[in-house]
């Protein structure tokens, strides 16, 4: 029973991957309109930015009417921005639709997490969500190889929307139709003020800022890989584009790997050797010139992404027990560092050229490595 629970909860993390779209309808989105780094890379933005503004919002919210119900709200969101800009296509009704999925998928980020949490078994929580994440790999890795399809077939990118919108609706009514049980929140604990109060104990701000630079790495790699492709070895947008699925094959190699070894392993252990794997591989992602080396250096990279994400999340979960939708929507606000590091990384590839831009994501491997000690040491 608790099975079939599951099955339609796992595949919102699909939904979920939707998001990972932006990298690839950007790059489009700058031919189609003829625009700069420094402006397409706002597209980007429109998407991220909410995270920082409504995922204590969305966690308060969630208290109220249930997590499910916040996934499935969450989903009628992304159906909507999936065929908004469809329909209408010009740059600003594409910046609106893009914020209409940022906000959606800020409610599917905040609830979905810890609605897995009353389908799985206890204890197995950091697999779950690492499958999550591998599930929601796979949608990032059909992205880019849809759309070449769509391009390749219908002579339109932008066919892949209304098909992701489908798909969403169908999981939508699926879940509706599911019962699961959800504990109440615990009492007192409904105020922004006692979600922030999170930030005082031990690890937690830790945790927030791993997230935030994870998610911008996760973000500035799917948005900019193309473009250095598409510059260095003078690639057509459809062939630079597979440089994303790539990645996204490498995440989901990740996040399988996980799934049967991260409850073997440490979480401080797993995640400093994920940091250093993230270094190794963006230097290479740097340095290199032969395409077949730098596809390596994206593999490496995309593998050490797959599970940071659950990683921290679950160690935040575990050490704050009965606040998990206030953590859940703190943590989430750290998906907003998706957007934060696009704009400089958009002016650095209009001045330097798109290998600069990808030494800020290099600085924040760094940056987790340190994180991983940090919480080696607090344990």
């Amino acid at each position: 029973m608790l099975y079939r629970k599951a099955v339609p909860v796992f595949l919102g993390f699909f939904v979920m991957g939707f998001v990972d779209l932006v990298g690839i309808a950007t790059n489009y989105a700058k031919v189609d309109f003829g625009l700069r780094d420094s402006v397409a890379n706002l597209l980007p933005l429109m998407v991220f930015i909410w995270f920082a503004l409504f995922s204590l919002p969305f966690g308060l919210l969630m208290n109220r009417i249930g997590r499910k119900s916040l996934v499935i709200l969450g989903m009628g969101f992304t159906a909507a921005a999936l065929l908004v800009p469809y329909f209408l296509y010009h740059f600003s009704v594409l910046m609106a639709g893009f914020a209409l999925l940022g906000i959606g998928n800020t409610m599917l980020q905040v609830s979905l997490n810890p609605l897995l949490g009353n389908v799985v078994p206890p204890g197995k929580l950091a697999p779950a969500l690492t499958g999550g994440q591998l599930i929601k790999s796979l949608s990032s890795f059909l992205g880019p190889v849809l759309t070449a399809a769509m391009v390749q077939m219908g002579g339109n990118w932008r066919l892949t929307f209304p098909l992701l919108a489908c798909v969403t609706l169908l999981n939508l009514l699926w879940l509706t139709r599911t019962s699961i049980h959800e504990e109440a929140p615990a009492a007192g604990q409904s105020s922004f003020k006692d979600s922030l109060a999170l930030l005082r104990r031990p690890i937690i701000p830790w945790l927030l800022a791993g997230v935030t630079a994870i998610v911008a790495i996760d973000i500035g790699l799917n948005t900019t890989l193309p473009k250095l492709l598409q510059t260095r070895f003078l690639l057509p947008l459809p062939k630079a584009g597979l440089a994303t699925s790539i990645y996204f094959v490498a995440r989901m190699t990740g996040s399988l790997l996980g799934v049967f070894f991260l409850s073997s392993f440490k979480e401080r252990s797993f995640l400093l050797l994920s940091a250093i794997a993230g270094i190794a591989g963006m230097a290479g992602i740097l340095c290199f010139h032969q395409l077949w080396l730098l596809g390596v250096c994206i593999f490496i990279t995309g593998m050490a992404v797959a599970n940071i994400f659950p990683i921290l999340f679950s160690a935040a979960l575990q050490r704050v027990p009965g606040m998990e939708n206030q953590v859940s929507g703190l943590l989430i606000m750290g998906v907003s560092g998706g957007a934060l590091l696009l704009p400089p990384m958009g002016l650095l590839a209009d001045w330097q050229g798109q290998a600069w831009s990808l030494s800020l994501p290099l600085l924040l491997w760094i940056f987790l490595a340190g994180v991983a000690w940090l919480l080696k040491e607090r344990q």
